[in-house]
């Protein structure tokens, strides 16, 4: 009886240690040797049939490229990854068929940054709430498919999260 006890101790601490790196980590993704951090999104503007989702970041660990192809979700009636880029004083932006993800490398696709990236949702099926969820799949060339979760985060919380890295989910 004390070796089933000793066995069920066991087993649970192995479950519950790997539960709780689950949780702190709930915001990450992995397909291949890509890592997916962070995917959230902005609550969208009182009648606005567009959004936009962000990653923190896609971190590349392995020796070969690989590149982000496609995106899609069920919110919205399309999604297609934009580049954004400063002409002057005008920022453009534009669908682009792809995001090169070089070897070893990790690439920002969060919001903020001036010359970079973001996936747009067209035709919202219903606006974007603070503190709402949704999937989005993400299709890489070489690793495939991956599924994620979106966290819908005013700017301020999403700030926030990143920096302690905490989720309160």
């Amino acid at each position: 009886m004390h070796k089933f006890i000793s066995s069920f101790l066991a087993g649970f601490m192995f479950l519950l240690s790997a539960t709780v790196s689950t949780v702190v980590n709930a915001h990450d993704f992995q397909v291949g040797e890509l890592l997916v951090k962070h995917p959230y999104a902005m609550p969208s503007p009182t009648g606005s049939k567009n959004g936009a989702a962000f990653l923190k970041q896609i971190k590349n660990s392995g020796k070969l490229a690989d590149q982000l192809v496609s995106v899609r979700t069920q919110i919205a009636n399309k999604a297609e990854i934009h580049e954004m880029k400063m002409d002057g004083d005008v920022m453009k932006m534009r669908a682009i068929s792809g995001i090169d993800i070089p070897p070893g490398a990790e690439v920002s696709v969060a919001k903020g940054n001036a010359n970079g990236y973001h996936l747009m949702l067209l035709g919202l099926k219903k606006p974007l709430k603070d503190g709402d969820k949704f999937s989005m799949w993400l299709t890489f060339k070489r690793a495939g498919e991956v599924k994620v979760e979106v966290w819908v985060q005013s700017p301020a919380d999403a700030e926030k999260t990143e920096k302690s890295q905490e989720h309160k989910h």
